[in-house]
Order: C-alpha cells, then sequence, then structure tokens
C-alpha cells in the first residue's frame, strides 16, 4: 500500500515591521520610555533572542536621532534601547545646546534685540544671528550615542533592511527622506518630497533634529550642489510614507504629542490675555511637529476601510494593500508636564524664555508649549519615560499580538535608576 505524499505547507514569512518615531524636541524621550517597555516585554514573552523587531526604522527630528541610534545597535536591540534609554534619563541640556549665560547672550539675546529694534541694523553691524540657540554641543553627543559607521555592515548582515531620516529643505523647498538601504531598495518621488539614497551621517541627524529659529540650518550635499535643511518636521504631509516605500508591511507609530488633544479648560477667574510670543511659537511648533500624524494616521485607516470592502479577487489587481498599523501616543498632554518642569532650565535659559512669555506658573500651561521642546533635563525627561513605559504597558496584550509574541504573563523588569 502506498501513501500519497503530503504536500509541504509554503513557509509565509512574517509581515516586515517598520518603526517610524517622529519629531519633538525634548518630547522624544516618550518614544525612549515606549521601546524600553517594549523590550522588557518582549523579554518577558521569551522573545528576547529573536532578531531585531524593527528592520525598518525611519525618523524625523529628535525622532530621527533616536532610530539612528537603534539603528546602529540593530544587531543587539536590548542593549541598544538600554543605551539610549540612560542617555535620555540623565539628560542636561548643555548636550544639545549652549546654556551658559555668554553663549545665551551671544545667540538668543542677540537674535531678540535685532528682532526687536529692526533687522536694518543687521545690514550697519553685519550680524546675522542664525538661531535662537546654538546647538553645537550636539554635535558632541552624536559622537558618543551613535555609531553610524556600523551601518553598512549591519545592513550586509541582515540585522537592519533600511534607516531613514527626513529634514526639510529651505534652500529648494522639498521635503527630502535621505535613507541607507540595501541595493534592491529605490529611491520614490512624489508631490514637494522625494527620497535621497546616502549615506546617513551625523550632519543628517542635526540637520532633521534643526528646529526652526530655534537651531540653525544644516549644509548638506544632494544630487551634487549643497542645500541647507532644517527640521524635518516641516512641510511633513505624510509621516508614515517612508517606512511603507521601504517595504513595511506592519508598522508602529510612537508619537510625541496626544492624538487628539483636548480642548483645554479655562481656570476660573482668569480673564483671557493676549496670546505671548512662547503662545504662539509653542502654537507653531505643534502645528509642525503633531498636526501631520493624525492626518497621516486617519488617511491609513480611511484607506484600509476602503480596501475592507472591495471583494479580494478585484483588491489583487491593485497596488493598494491593507497597513496594519500602531500608534502609541502620550495620554497626557506634554505641555502639563513640561510646564511642571519649567524651573528646572537652566538660568540663563529661563530668562531668555522669559522674555518671550515663558513662566515656571502652573497656570501658563500654554506657554510652556514651547519649554517642551526644549526641557532636555533629567526631570522631564525621566517623566515623560514613565509615561511611554506606562501607556505601552496598559495595553500589552495588543503589543504581544503586534508583534506575534506569546504572552506567558511574566513579570517585566523595572527600569534601571
Amino acid at each position: 500500500m502506498t501513501h500519497s505524499p503530503v504536500p509541504a505547507v509554503p513557509h509565509t514569512p512574517p509581515p516586515t515591521i517598520g518603526l517610524v518615531l517622529t519629531g519633538g524636541g525634548a518630547r522624544a524621550a516618550y518614544q525612549v520610555g515606549v521601546l524600553e517597555a517594549i523590550s522588557d516585554l518582549r523579554i518577558a514573552c521569551g522573545a528576547g533572542r529573536e532578531p531585531n523587531p524593527f528592520p525598518i526604522i525611519t525618523g524625523t527630528s529628535a525622532g530621527a536621532i533616536n532610530a539612528a541610534a537603534l539603528a546602529c545597535g540593530a544587531d543587539h536591540f536590548d542593549r541598544a534601547v538600554r543605551r539610549i534609554a540612560r542617555v535620555w534619563r540623565h539628560f542636561h541640556a548643555h548636550q544639545v545646546y549652549r546654556a551658559d549665560s555668554l553663549s545665551v547672550l551671544r545667540s538668543g539675546a542677540r537674535w531678540l534685540t535685532l528682532l526687536s529694534m529692526g533687522w536694518m541694523l543687521t545690514r550697519w553691524r553685519r550680524l546675522r544671528p542664525r538661531s535662537l540657540l546654538d546647538n553645537s554641543p550636539l554635535h558632541k553627543l552624536l559622537g558618543q550615542l551613535v555609531s553610524l559607521v556600523r551601518l553598512p555592515r549591519l545592513i550586509r548582515q541582515g540585522h537592519l533592511r533600511a534607516l531613514a531620516v527626513t529634514a526639510s529643505s529651505y534652500s529648494s523647498g522639498e521635503h527630502v527622506t535621505f535613507f541607507e538601504a540595501g541595493d534592491a531598495l529605490a529611491p520614490w518621488v512624489r508631490s514637494q518630497r522625494k527620497a535621497v539614497r546616502d549615506r546617513i551621517t551625523q550632519e543628517h541627524l542635526l540637520a532633521s533634529s534643526a528646529i526652526p529659529f530655534v537651531f540653525p540650518a544644516t549644509a548638506l550635499g544632494i544630487e551634487g550642489h549643497t542645500e541647507y535643511f532644517g527640521d524635518g518636521s516641516m512641510r511633513q504631509s505624510a509621516p508614515i510614507a517612508p517606512a511603507i516605500h521601504l517595504g513595511a508591511e506592519r508598522i508602529l507609530v510612537i508619537g510625541a504629542g496626544r492624538m487628539h488633544e483636548p480642548t483645554s479648560t479655562p481656570l476660573p477667574d482668569v480673564q483671557p490675555t493676549y496670546p505671548s510670543l512662547a503662545q504662539i511659537a509653542g502654537h507653531a511648533l505643534s502645528n509642525i511637529f503633531l498636526d501631520a500624524l493624525s492626518v497621516d494616521v486617519e488617511r491609513a485607516q480611511r484607506i484600509n476601510q476602503t480596501l475592507a470592502l472591495i471583494p479580494p479577487e478585484v483588491r489583487a489587481h491593485s497596488p493598494l494593500r491593507p497597513l496594519e498599523l500602531l500608534v502609541i501616543a502620550p495620554s497626557q498632554r506634554l505641555d502639563e508636564v513640561a510646564a511642571r518642569h519649567v524651573a528646572d532650565l537652566p538660568g540663563p535659559i529661563r530668562t531668555l524664555l522669559g522674555a518671550l512669555g515663558v513662566s515656571s506658573k502652573m497656570q501658563d500651561v500654554r506657554g510652556a508649549a514651547l519649554a517642551s521642546y526644549l526641557l532636555f533635563e533629567a526631570g522631564y525627561t525621566q517623566e515623560l519615560m514613565a509615561l511611554g513605559r506606562a501607556d505601552t504597558l496598559a495595553r500589552r496584550a495588543e503589543i504581544c499580538a503586534f508583534f506575534g509574541w506569546t504572552d506567558r504573563g511574566n513579570a517585566v523588569r523595572e527600569p534601571a535608576a
């Protein structure tokens, strides 16, 4: 009696997971708390020996720095997360920008003086201040935190498929995604945004994280010429798109602000006053850093809903595919958290921001929005990391299902001090 061989079931590779880290200056500490919780859940589920869970990593602004640091440690994901967390847990503003009195006078005070007295003075004195703050210390920090020379080898060895960081060109007005990846991935071009294959450098990270007006633009070589770039969150209409173009089929997005901010409740017995420069600047930065993500997530959800209505045989002939998207964003307003830590800023920075209307008074939450992007101080970053961790662990079952991990109910380790 003979038996027909049982046909082998074709092995379906797991979907490629991409990570999207958005911008937000010091708010990016929240991302690190989320990543730390994911690393701890991964270990608790017994998946600690599995490969890097994010073969595709994209980032913008401060998120680009976190993305690059994570990508450079893709062969040891959990160790890379601990290293990043250690930096953010012990942050001080002077690691990112010069906060001493003399430096603030040279940059911020001069900038405000010229703003108030008229830019005609710049022709007389030949003074052209480039930014409110001098972020030259960040270059040194990047050298310690991000070992970009490792990227080509990590890509060749299969630990990473691609790293992408975005920046906005002041010269051309285009939104550019610079990416380093294997040879199979090709650049793309869309309306007012494009991708450029390049070796990612510290200059790319400085450009992507150059908050407009606050930090100076960075010169980058692109397609045979030089352009000046600023923060990648500016004019970013589709923050999720680079991960999709690079081949991600399932994407984790970590935001730096509430996806749907509640309307602020006016304080009793407090009459509304004309907005300060700090309120206006904070409002503008929130528009730059936060709004595009909400719109892009809603767009992806609508596409998924539309595709679900199309018969499978018809959908097979469409280039569109459903996108599994998991978004983790702060459950609290980070402006309110920042308001509790304005006094942690170095004295010269408090004085400078005070001239714009930033106050350490609790009722001045709107004014604290600007400070929320500049508060690279341990008290603030640790609170944001704790919030990111708590928000992530509160969705433990959902996150384990997203990664395909089996939750064994093991306790999650406590973060290092």
